[in-house]
């Protein structure tokens, strides 16, 4: 079984490929698009921390502090806008996002959806 550690963690700009896309090959990825002063990031962070963990390993959650160092430059890349912003990824590409925070059952559901096609 594997730990919270190998599903919940901290990603940059320096390991994003590795730690996200390379990783979505085994499973899907969450990247949680996060900034410390963002209060419904706040708010959002341990609903994706306990969804996550429910799927026992199945789908991982990175999440990206969009002010670290260069983080940022990913926030352009993916065309981030607000934040939290939630993005799958399976394959190395973006099933489906969402923004703002959102109940559990949402959360759910939206990786529920995303899940069918894996």
């Amino acid at each position: 079984m594997l730990s919270t550690a190998q599903i919940i963690y901290d990603v940059h700009l320096d390991d994003f490929d590795k730690k996200v896309l390379q990783a979505s090959h085994d499973r899907p990825v969450i990247v949680d698009f996060w900034a410390e002063w963002c209060s419904p990031c706040l708010v959002i962070d341990p609903l994706l921390r306990e969804v996550v963990s429910s799927y026992a390993g199945k789908i991982a959650l990175a999440r990206l502090e969009v002010d670290e160092g260069d983080n940022m430059k990913l926030a352009g890349r993916y065309q981030v806008r607000g934040f939290p912003t939630i993005i799958l990824f399976h394959n190395a590409e973006v099933i489906d996002r969402f923004t703002s925070a959102r109940p559990k059952q949402f959360i759910e559901s939206f990786i529920n959806k995303c899940m069918e096609g894996v």
